[in-house]
This record gives C-alpha cells, structure tokens and sequence, in this order.
C-alpha cells in the first residue's frame, strides 16, 4: 500500500504508514505526511490513545448489546509456514468490545449479526480471533471461519471477509 500511495504522490517528501490492516480488510488507513506526525501516531497507537473501530458480519445472533473479549492471543506459524493467532494462555493481552448492531437472517445460510468490534489493542488478526473463539466466527473469514458456509456465500456471489475498518480517532 505504502508503495503505490508513494508512487501516486511523487511530490509528497515523506509518507510512512502509521499501521496496518491485514490484506483481507478494507478501510480506513492511517498515513503520515511528516515523520514527527507519524512518530507521534505511533505514540498514541502504542499508549493506546486511539479509538479504532469496525464493523463485521459474523454468523450466529450475537447480542444486541456489548460484551468485552479479553483472551491473550499467541501467534505461531502452520506447517505451510503461514501466519496463524490463537487464543493462549500466556500469550499478549488483548481487548475487544463488541456490540450488536444488527441481526438478520440469509434463506438457507442461516442467521447473521452486524457487529461493531473496538479494540484496545492491536493484536495480529485481533478480531477475527476472538469472534471465532467466542462461537462467531466473521462471514467470510478464510482463516477463522466456518469454511463450508463461506464456500455456500461465495457461490452466491459474497467472496469476501465481512470485516471492515470503519474509524479511527486520534487525539
């Protein structure tokens, strides 16, 4: 991303991202323009001064209300060498509120929550994780997911991970 956003603006003299999303998540993405902006950006990410928030799509009836996941996350490599998170004893401290905003249900899939999940901390495949862990795993998710309904959402057209980076406020 870095790299074309760089490429599209010749003229800008320095570009740095100030996170990152995983490949799968559409959304909001932070840049700095000046490197004492981005170094105090990482600041406020690292003390944990922002508010990050996303909107997903997991399967099941989640509540209409907001429950805290707080599960230590470690992640490891699969035999394949591809990156993997799972819930730990001993891994890094994680937070996730998640509060239901929504609940419907697709014909012969079954039923569906629109969720807003906001993170303290910013864990690799944070969300994904514990929604997973906690029973409700995102639409779509290829790593976490329930794969044999994600292969029925993609025959009707839903080939994508409902996950998408909705805000961030900095202070």
């Amino acid at each position: 991303v870095i790299e074309q956003l760089r490429a599209a603006r010749p003229q800008a003299a320095f570009l740095g991202l100030v996170h990152r999303l995983d490949r799968e998540t559409p959304g909001v993405l932070l840049v700095g323009k000046k490197r004492p902006a981005l170094l105090d950006l990482h600041a406020q990410l690292r003390e944990r001064r922002t508010d990050k928030r996303y909107l997903a799509i997991v399967v099941g009836r989640w509540p209409l209300r907001t429950k805290t996941l707080r599960f230590p996350l470690h992640r490891y490599l699969t035999a394949e060498g591809e990156r993997r998170v799972r819930v730990q004893d001993g891994g890094q401290e994680a937070l996730t509120r998640v509060t239901g905003l929504r609940q419907f249900e697709l014909p012969g899939l079954g039923e569906f929550t629109l969720v807003q999940a906001d993170i303290e901390t910013g864990r690799t495949h944070q969300i994904r994780v514990h929604l997973a862990h906690s029973g409700f795993p995102i639409a779509g998710d290829e790593k976490y997911g329930v794969f044999e309904l994600n292969r029925q959402l993609q025959k009707l057209g839903f080939r994508r991970m409902y996950l998408h980076a909705h805000s961030i406020t900095v202070r």
